[in-house]
C-alpha cells in the first residue's frame, strides 16, 4: 500500500480552503471549519497512537472500556440537539445504543468472522467504531423528528414518520452502493490490495450491519419511550 506523505496530503486543503473562503462569506462564521478540520486531525492522529497501544496490548478489560466510552460519547452526542436532556432520556438512548451494539458485535465476531476468542481488538474496535457512528446518527435524526411529529400527532403516528426519516441515510446507502459510489471501507482494501471480491464480502457485511444496527437502535429506543407514553 502507497504510503501518502503528509506534504501530498496538504494538497486535500486546496478544496476546502475555497469551501471555508464561501462558507465564511455566506455565514459570516470563519472559525467554525478550521476549528472543526483542527480538531478532527488531532482526534485522528491521537485514535492512530491509541490503536497501535491497543493491537500491541491485547487486554480485554482496556477494549470494554473503550467500548464503553464510545457508548457514553455517542448516547452524549445524540442527546445534545434534542428538547429533552434529561437523565431517563439519556438512558434510553445509552441503552437502545448499546443492546444494537453489542448484538451486532457478537454476531459478527462469532458468526460472520469467526474469531472464537471473542476479543482482537484489529477487528473488534473498528467495527464498534462504525456500529456506533452508525446507531448514533440514525438515533439523532429518530429523536430530533420525533420530538416535533409528538407534537401534533398521536404516538404510533409520531413512531411512524421518525422510523421512516431515520432510515432514510441507510436506505439511500444501500440504494447507491455499487452504482454511485464504492463504499469507504471496500475503497481502503482494494488501495491496500486485497481483491475485489473478497473486499466485497467485508462490505455486504457492513451494509447489512449499518441497515440493520440503525433499525434495532430506534427500536429499542421506541420500545423504552412507548412505556413512557403508556405510563402518562
Amino acid at each position: 500500500m502507497q504510503t501518502i506523505s503528509f506534504y501530498n496530503l496538504s494538497f486535500t486543503l486546496i478544496p476546502l480552503i475555497f469551501v471555508w473562503y464561501v462558507y465564511f462569506k455566506w455565514t459570516q462564521d470563519k472559525k467554525e471549519i478550521p476549528s472543526f478540520i483542527i480538531r478532527m486531525v488531532i482526534q485522528l492522529l491521537l485514535i492512530g497512537f491509541f490503536l497501535l497501544y491497543l493491537f500491541k496490548n491485547n487486554n480485554i478489560l482496556i477494549g470494554f472500556t473503550v467500548l464503553l466510552f464510545m457508548a457514553i460519547v455517542s448516547s452524549l452526542i445524540t442527546i445534545r440537539n434534542t428538547h429533552n436532556k434529561s437523565k431517563e432520556h439519556y438512558s434510553q438512548i445509552f441503552i437502545a445504543i448499546m443492546c444494537s451494539a453489542f448484538i451486532h458485535l457478537f454476531i459478527i465476531i462469532f458468526f460472520v468472522l469467526e474469531i472464537y476468542h471473542f476479543y482482537d481488538p484489529r477487528y473488534v474496535i473498528p467495527i464498534a467504531g462504525m456500529v456506533f457512528a452508525n446507531t448514533m446518527n440514525a438515533i439523532s435524526i429518530c429523536v430530533e423528528r420525533f420530538e416535533q411529529e409528538i407534537q401534533r400527532e398521536t404516538f404510533i403516528s409520531a413512531r411512524k414518520i421518525a422510523f421512516k426519516a431515520s432510515m432514510i441515510p441507510q436506505i439511500n446507502t444501500l440504494l447507491a452502493v455499487g452504482l454511485v459510489a464504492i463504499p469507504g471501507m471496500m475503497t481502503g482494501q482494494i488501495l491496500s490490495g486485497v481483491d475485489p471480491l473478497i473486499a466485497v464480502r467485508y462490505q455486504i457485511m457492513i451494509m447489512a450491519m449499518v441497515l440493520s444496527s440503525a433499525g434495532m437502535s430506534v427500536i429499542v429506543y421506541f420500545y423504552l419511550k412507548q412505556k413512557f407514553y403508556k405510563e402518562r
